[in-house]
């Protein structure tokens, strides 16, 4: 399994945020985090992506993770193409890579190809849309080809043309880019697709977007199953958050 999560607590204070949380996920899936406000899921997240320590337990992710928090941290004094390349130099120079074979112009570029940002790349990032800003976000998360995606709320204050237009972007991005330098030349990157984590409080969106459903509430997984065997969503999540 790409992800393997054992029997992980977070105490926060005296709160007990997670409870013995225990969870697999193999390559290529797309995983729907459910749950109501302070269930813990932003905790968990962060816990995967290295942000916060577990009180106690065990957690395996790859080391390629790319992150996007529900608050978007953009310099919106800095261009769209002059961003992305500082995060992509960034990258580089974290992973000691030289500037070799394609460098940081040329991963920015494709970048923006693929998020869509093309015609908004010469433009000061206070300038864009919100949904502008979430490809950014989106594109700043997927420098070095991560092999984990986590998405924390990232359709939140969209209109509907943009909801759906970030929700087919973020299908799109559960594919790995073949052949690419974007990968670390140390990646054990997996042929059959990155994981996907995807926390949203809209139900509609993962029954459009996502392989699995994994609801948490008061810090415990209620729910963890494929969304192809869930009849009616809305009421397993009203059951499980009761």
């Amino acid at each position: 399994m790409a992800i393997k999560i054992s029997h992980l607590n977070k105490h926060i204070g005296k709160q007990h945020v997670l409870k013995d949380i225990c969870l697999s996920i193999g390559d290529g899936e797309i995983v729907g985090l459910l749950g109501p406000n302070g269930a813990g899921k932003s905790t968990l997240m962060k816990i995967m992506v290295g942000v916060w320590d577990a009180t106690n337990g065990e957690v395996q992710v790859p080391k390629s993770i790319g992150y996007l928090p529900e608050q978007n941290p953009l310099y919106e004094d800095m261009y769209v193409r002059e961003y992305l390349r500082f995060f992509a130099e960034l990258r580089m120079k974290a992973r000691g890579e030289r500037r070799e074979a394609k460098g940081e112009k040329e991963i920015v570029e494709e970048l923006i190809e693929r998020v869509g940002l093309t015609a908004e790349a010469h433009k000061q990032i206070g300038q864009l849309s919100k949904g502008y800003r979430q490809r950014v976000g989106l594109a700043q998360a997927m420098i070095g080809n991560p092999e984990l995606l986590i998405l924390d709320e990232p359709t939140t204050g969209l209109d509907p043309n943009q909801l759906e237009d970030i929700r087919a972007l973020i299908r799109n991005l559960s594919n790995p880019i073949a052949n690419s330098d974007l990968v670390a030349s140390n990646s054990q990157y997996p042929n059959n697709g990155r994981i996907v984590i995807l926390s949203t409080h809209i139900l509609q969106e993962v029954k459009q977007m996502c392989s699995r459903v994994i609801i948490i509430d008061h810090g415990e997984i209620k729910v963890d199953k494929p969304i192809a065997e869930i009849e009616n969503l809305e009421e397993t999540f009203r059951e499980a958050t009761v």
